[in-house]
């Protein structure tokens, strides 16, 4: 199994529209990819390692998929409309890693 993340760095100071992330952009994108997406988690960031302080990262979300073959074939088509929504929710630029999962 292939987890593709979407991290957005804790920004005091950025735009991110939560509201429009959660019930726009994000169904938008799980109907993009169709079934090769078998599921998607969104997390917001609460807090730090350290008492009182701040995440690493305000908000993060989890696409997974059987194989990256079965990522990349979903999103080529669509990746310019994805990556387009963008500035509809933020300023923020998303830190992207693809991970395969090893205990799930």
């Amino acid at each position: 199994m292939i987890k593709v993340t979407a991290m957005y760095p804790h920004t005091p100071d950025a735009r991110f529209d939560l509201s429009y992330y959660v019930d726009k952009h994000m169904p938008m994108v799980k109907d993009r990819f169709g079934a090769a997406c078998t599921s998607y988690t969104i997390d917001k960031g609460v807090a730090g390692m350290a008492p009182g302080s701040a995440p690493t990262y305000g908000i993060m979300c989890h696409f997974f998929f059987d194989s990256l073959d079965a990522f990349q074939s979903a999103f080529a088509p669509h990746a310019q409309q994805i990556l387009g929504d963008i500035p509809n929710y933020t300023d923020l630029t998303p830190v992207i890693q693809i991970s395969e999962v090893l205990v799930g």
